[in-house]
């Protein structure tokens, strides 16, 4: 579909006008739009009455008829009024950006899951909006005093908003708790999970992919992941660790987005360990790392501990890796697409998780082996000797890992 896009800029977001352009473009290239045509101008604010000034409104109108657009999209996110008059004006249907990542989000959920908590976004974006729908239909055939068939069809389609609303919330939370089950089960398993964060699209399927040895769908598009998705990986040193592959951030993800991707967000929230994405190419790569930094204090990760890979390097130049080298110091840097440096993300990971770990030697029961075998994934046994009665092991291990180890063989002892 031929579309024009619409964007209002303040003078404070000036520096940003070509980056934030890019990225509608590429959000409306994802849900499968063609870009003719881009409308900009420069307010302080959008008007509260069509988002654009008037004589702005009808150069717009001018483009549409030279290029033949069908559909606008707006950067902003429009209240009922600013879209019912904006279409009026322009004479074709108006899509904001909120609208916009919906239906990506729509086109790319796969999960039960993901697929409720697209619906229950796309009603909380649709249920205020019903009452400008309402009011236009209430116009025709209501007298003084009365409600006409436009009200009464309005307070219909409002409650079984409202009462659909609450069934997938009431869904979502049962999901939650079987997700709680799965969550206590993982980490009693003492397998560490890292987890791969970052802006959309900057490589994270493509690295957890290479890491784990296991072919997740790749797509050159915005938001092509949207559910968890975890896999195993192995670790220079022989330890075992769970990898996540999560949904991309962007910025200003709309609020309802961010409210019905509660629970899925808050898998993050239980990583031992992020490893936040950048894209080593994107000459916004400092912006976008903020953003997720901030993202991941709003949904309480921002103090879980993180190691910055830059990803795509084979895109880059040396004097843009040296850049990169001293904005960004300790980041690691790879290229999914060329398996480059997978070794080094997994060395890092490696060191974060458990650090310098002191050799450790234990003389065990077969039944106490038996309890030490179940944390063989978070661990690095050296040598095993088997005597008589008692198999002697040596080990290197985290604190943390090496007490729960010797807390699971005294229980297992007590039975």
């Amino acid at each position: 579909m031929d579309t024009l896009l619409v964007a209002v800029f303040s003078s404070e977001e000036q520096n940003m006008k070509t980056e934030i352009q890019g990225e509608l473009r590429e959000l409306a290239r994802t849900a499968g739009y063609s870009i003719v045509e881009t409308v900009v101008q420069n307010l302080d604010s959008p008007d509260p009455r069509h988002y654009l000034g008037k004589g702005k409104v009808d150069f717009a109108k001018r483009m549409i008829g030279a290029f033949g657009a069908t559909l606008a999209i707006t950067r902003h996110e429009l209240s009922p009024s600013q879209a019912m008059n904006l279409e009026k004006l322009l004479e074709i249907p108006v899509m904001d950006r909120t609208q916009l990542i919906l239906k990506i989000f729509g086109d790319h959920a796969t999960t039960k899951e993901g697929k409720l908590e697209v619906e229950l976004a796309s009603l909380k974006y649709q249920l205020p909006r019903l009452k400008g729908l309402g009011r236009a239909l209430s116009q025709t055939g209501a007298g003084i005093g009365t409600r006409g068939p436009g009200e009464k069809k309005l307070e219909t389609d409002r409650r079984q908003a409202q009462d659909r609303i609450s069934r997938l919330r009431k869904d979502i939370d049962e999901l939650g708790k079987r997700r709680e089950i799965s969550r206590k089960k993982r980490q009693a398993s003492s397998v560490p999970l890292v987890s791969f964060v970052g802006y959309t699209n900057v490589g994270k399927s493509s690295l957890v992919s290479e890491i784990s040895s296991d072919d997740l769908l790749i797509e050159d598009k915005l938001f092509a992941t949207l559910d968890t998705r975890v896999r195993k990986a192995k670790l220079p040193a022989g330890m075992q660790v769970l990898v996540s592959d999560t949904v991309g951030f962007i910025r200003e993800l709309p609020h309802e987005l961010m409210e019905s991707f509660r629970s899925t967000l808050d898998e993050v929230k239980y990583s031992d360990l992020l490893v936040v994405v950048s894209d080593a190419s994107d000459m916004a790569v400092r912006e976008k790392y903020s953003i997720v930094d901030r993202t991941l204090r709003e949904i309480g990760a921002g103090e879980i501990k993180k190691i910055h890979v830059l990803n795509k390097i084979d895109l880059c130049t040396n004097e843009r890796l040296r850049e990169l080298g001293s904005i960004f110091p300790g980041a690691v840097m790879a290229s999914a697409s060329k398996s480059f440096n997978i070794e080094g993300i997994l060395s890092e990971i490696g060191r974060s998780l458990f650090g310098e770990r002191p050799r450790r030697k234990l003389r065990l029961t077969p039944t106490e082996f038996s309890s030490f075998m179940r944390f063989r994934g978070s661990l690095e046994v050296l040598s095993e000797c088997y005597e008589r009665e008692l198999i002697e092991v040596e080990y290197v291990s985290s604190d943390e890992i090496n007490e729960r180890l010797i807390s699971s063989i005294s229980e297992e002892g007590r039975k």
